[in-house]
């Protein structure tokens, strides 16, 4: 059985991307760092459809905890096949009234934390000489966004880090992709406004906002050998976006 893990996996895309994962087969490690109740809901969903799925708490802002929970899973169950660097945090504001550990909860969660579980989790795959790593930025990583500056600059270098790792690591089989959801309706775009939504909506060829399978489906699909010859690839799931 393959083993994934999907961090920041309590809500949203990442615990829709385990529970499909599951459905593929794969026993998930659901990663969570606040609400243990949502990670064991994601669980007890998957569990109960005859699934396999563990909770696992680890903030992904500090290193130590990413490689206690790494060294879990390689530990328990013998090897890590896929890695969903999912868990990320925003923070709306003009820069210049952003505090300094503002910006270093943004860079640690969402570049850093993505950068130290590919780490750990290609440690496991090299020597199995196969595995597969998908990073989750953003359509605001590949043009930027306005008040989102720090976010912006955090989810586009999850880009460039995907790209170069994939070069580095494709001679061992093993593959790197991103996706850049767009306007996604889960809690991370709670500080737009019904106004700002619409708009944005307006600007989507397919005139509507995503949902966390949308982003699942591609995860997933990324994750399958029916992508077996694509790496280093960033997959925006926008509904068409101009970027």
């Amino acid at each position: 059985m393959k083993t994934a893990i999907v961090s920041g996996a309590s809500r949203g895309i990442g615990a829709q991307t385990a529970i499909q994962l599951a459905e593929k087969g794969y026993l998930v490690i659901v990663n969570y760092c606040h609400s243990q109740k949502d990670a064991q809901n994601a669980c007890d969903r998957i569990n109960s459809r005859g699934g396999m799925a563990i909770s696992y708490k680890a903030d992904v802002s500090d290193p130590l905890q990413i490689k206690e929970m790494t060294d879990f899973v390689v530990r328990t169950y013998g090897k890590i096949d896929l890695v969903v660097a999912n868990a990320g945090v925003g923070h709306n504001c003009l820069l210049t009234d952003m505090t300094d550990g503002d910006i270093k909860r943004i860079i640690d969660t969402d570049l850093t934390g993505v950068i130290t579980l590919a780490r750990e989790g290609a440690k496991s795959m090299l020597k199995n000489h196969s595995g597969n790593i998908i990073t989750v930025s953003s359509m605001w990583g590949q043009v930027g966004a306005s008040c989102e500056s720090v976010y912006s600059a955090a989810k586009g270098g999850i880009i460039a880090f995907t790209k170069a790792l994939a070069k580095e690591l494709g001679a061992n089989g093993i593959r790197v992709n991103c996706v850049a959801p767009g306007l996604i309706d889960t809690d991370i775009n709670n500080n737009l406004t019904s106004s700002d939504k619409l708009a944005l909506v307006d600007e989507t060829p397919l005139c509507r906002m995503g949902t966390a399978q949308d982003v699942a489906n591609a995860i997933v699909w990324l994750a399958s050998d029916e992508s077996s010859f694509i790496t280093g690839h960033v997959l925006s799931v926008n509904g068409g976006m101009t970027i």
